[in-house]
């Protein structure tokens, strides 16, 4: 089944990079995140959010871990997800997104899947979930 939805970026919180850093060509950043989200898709996630990134080309690549809380066509509960992917500047390449098996509660309990995220020219955020409750 697919759910589908638009998402926002509700708050971008930068965190301290643990030591010892290494010093690259690309700096590396992490953060957390807290989305909102609607549609087929309704709910928030918090997230775990880390990226080599060069900000003056748009090139870097991102890895996050979410726990989303909410509901996917209805059904309510809770369940992780992991994404990544990589930019050169304009586009996407490399995408990853999974659903982190035995991590659902609620009517979402047994969730398995992927799915993707792809960001609109006008900067819409948009996800969806391919997913089966197994039952």
């Amino acid at each position: 089944m697919r759910a589908s939805g638009t998402f926002k970026v509700a708050d971008f919180t930068p965190a301290p990079v643990p030591s010892p850093a290494i010093e690259t060509a690309v700096p590396v950043g992490l953060a957390t995140m807290n989305k909102q989200y609607e549609g087929e898709v309704v709910g928030r996630s918090a997230t775990l959010f880390t990226a080599a990134f060069d900000q003056s080309t748009g090139t870097g690549t991102y890895v996050a871990m979410e726990s989303f809380e909410g509901e996917l066509h209805g059904q309510s509960g809770a369940f992780n997800f992991a994404h990544s992917a990589t930019t050169l500047g304009e586009g996407r390449q490399g995408d990853f997104f999974i659903i982190v098996p035995g991590s659902g509660t609620g009517e979402l309990v047994g969730i398995t899947g992927a799915g993707g995220i792809a960001v609109d020219p006008d900067g819409t955020h948009r996800i969806w979930f391919d997913y089966d409750l197994g039952q």
